[in-house]
């Protein structure tokens, strides 16, 4: 098996010199205690790593052969045998999909945050780890070449190191930067090099707030006003993070380029400066209000449009209303969750309304009309003689507008029939005479069948 800094160099170096890896050499095994990769780049050119078992270091170099003359460029590093992983970081198996990745991080990122463990020192170190383990986790690229190359060989790959210089260098000749196309070519993965040991992650945080409104306000609309605690940039000092006045120096480990290079032989690596976080510029002394965090936690105040039809459970998205962005660039959304009020007249099935009307016993015996409530107002409904209880009329177009179309949901109405408990004498009395007719009738119907 390669040494895995030693595949990386190799896998990199073939994707951006395309044809100009004409030669592979077979693996040689030197000792027990090392392993040697040969092969030759434009016919001049060596990668080779090995693995010393007494000193537990790994030797990468990168030489070009003249008439059996070798000189080569080297680094060390030292592996640890028991490192762990970005799986083990956010507690996943390697087989984990891409949702699962995600629930992770957010659960471990809340847990580990830096604002809610001020008196954890390894808090925010242990945030970081997190942070840089789901920016490679979550992008299949990025994992991909995680997973071929191992996790020592890619943070190796991602490290720091000094300005470059050499023949290889920028401003020298021979094969330029055979890395220039994989690294910084089509904002691939130069953007992930350039933002993975950033502390804090891109945008603002999305907030997520529940509003309750009454059963009217969201069949016909509404606008109401919506506070809510957030991130919301520092006052104190603009967002800027430093007292105001405060003029920010050129980093030194940068010079103000906001990267810092690392150079072997032709590969030259890039990554962010872990002194400026990318921006070139360092200051000396942080707000006090926000610590240098540029945001803290204060009061939202939205003016939120309800749209019409929206129904219970519903959830609105707003975005960038969420909190603020500590860089100033994107803040998060705001997810609205509707909690709309039982109303005691209408209740609602999607579009369709139903509502109860009540008729008295003469209503139902013999018909009439009765006011039933709608949406816009009372209408005037015929009751069909001998309606009976449970049963319904529909009013076709009197339910709720259906969002983004010009369909109306139907209204249903339900008939129950009020039997009256306390009759008077003449009430009892026409009511019995009523009973006497009935059963004179059932009587005679009764003679009849029996003479048939």
């Amino acid at each position: 098996m390669l040494c895995r800094s030693a595949r990386l160099s190799y896998l990199l170096a073939r994707r951006s010199l395309g044809s100009k890896l004409v030669q592979e050499s077979p693996i040689s095994s030197l000792e027990d205690s090392s392993r040697r990769f040969i092969s030759g780049i434009c016919s001049s050119s060596t990668v080779f790593s090995e693995w010393n078992s007494d000193s537990g270091k790994k030797r990468i170099c990168v030489g070009a052969f003249h008439a059996n003359c070798c000189q080569s460029r080297c680094f060390h590093g030292t592996r640890s045998m028991h490192a762990r992983d970005y799986y083990d970081m956010l507690g996943i198996s390697k087989n984990a999909s891409a949702s699962e990745i995600k629930k992770a991080y957010y659960g471990l990122a809340k847990k580990l945050h830096p604002d809610t463990n001020k008196n954890d020192a390894e808090a925010e170190k242990k945030f970081q780890e997190v942070q840089r383990a789901y920016e490679v986790l979550k992008d299949e690229e990025k994992r991909s070449l995680y997973d071929q190359v191992g996790h020592d060989a890619f943070e190796q790959a991602a490290s720091g190191g000094g300005p470059g210089g050499g023949p290889f260098g920028s401003g020298g000749g021979g094969f330029g930067n055979p890395f220039e196309e994989f690294f910084t070519g089509g904002g691939g993965m130069n953007d992930f090099f350039k933002n993975i040991f950033r502390d804090r992650g891109f945008g603002g945080q999305d907030v997520k707030v529940s509003l309750e409104i009454s059963f009217m306000e969201a069949v016909q609309g509404c606008t109401k006003q919506l506070t809510f605690q957030t991130d919301v940039a520092c006052e104190a000092c603009d967002g800027t993070g430093v007292p105001p006045g405060t003029r920010p120096e050129t980093c030194r480990s940068c010079r103000g380029s906001g990267m810092i290079f690392m150079q072997n032989g032709p590969f030259r690596l890039q990554t962010t400066c872990s002194q400026c976080g990318g921006s070139g510029k360092v200051v000396k002394n942080l707000c006090t209000s926000c610590k240098g965090k540029r945001v803290v936690r204060g009061t939202k105040s939205i003016k939120l449009d309800v749209v019409p039809g929206v129904d219970d459970n519903e959830t609105i998205k707003v975005y960038r209303n969420g909190a603020a962005d500590p860089d100033g660039n994107q803040p998060g959304d705001l997810y609205v969750t509707i909690k709309v009020r039982e109303d005691p007249v209408f209740r609602r099935e999607k579009a369709d309304i139903h509502v109860d009307a009540v008729l008295s016993v003469s209503q139902a015996v013999l018909g009439g009309t009765i006011q039933v409530p709608t949406l816009t107002g009372d209408v005037v409904l015929k009751v069909r003689p001998g309606t009976q209880p449970g049963q319904k009329v529909v009013l076709k177009g009197k339910g709720i507008k259906t969002r983004n179309s010009a369909y109306y949901g139907d209204q249903y109405v339900h008939f129950n029939v009020n039997i009256p408990v306390n009759l008077t004498q003449r009430q009892r009395m026409l009511i019995e005479e009523f009973a006497k007719e009935e059963q004179g009738d059932y009587d005679k119907s009764a003679a009849a069948a029996g003479g048939s």
